[in-house]
């Protein structure tokens, strides 16, 4: 295991929260651990975040979903996000983790029901 993998699962366990990836229309899904830093002051604007999400996950969380897709959904709390892209992350030769970017993040509520 190499630097950046380190490095990268000790940011991801320490600063992440559990989420789900799913495929579009599944129902089950996959739980991860994801760390997707706060939004900066300059991306806030009328108090709500401007920039897509953003999260980072270990490719060994995600080894029983394989690799993640566009339309794929986010689950984190609340929110629901959709993937615009999916970016890989290498330590040397070796897949590590994904970059994972989304837009949405609307709120649903204990029933999955949109707030």
């Amino acid at each position: 295991m190499g630097w950046i993998t380190q490095a990268r699962r000790r940011q991801i366990n320490t600063k992440g929260r559990p989420m789900t990836i799913r495929r579009p229309g599944q129902s089950g899904g996959v739980t991860m651990q994801g760390y997707a830093p706060p939004a900066q002051a300059s991306q806030i604007v009328n108090g709500m975040g401007s920039a897509p999400f953003v999260c980072q996950v270990m490719a060994d969380a995600l080894a029983s979903y394989g690799h993640p897709a566009k339309d794929d959904t986010v689950q984190d709390g609340p929110k629901t996000y959709t993937l615009t892209d999916a970016t890989p992350v290498y330590d040397g030769p070796t897949l590590c983790g994904w970059t994972l970017i989304a837009a949405g993040g609307e709120s649903h509520d204990d029933t999955g029901s949109l707030v």
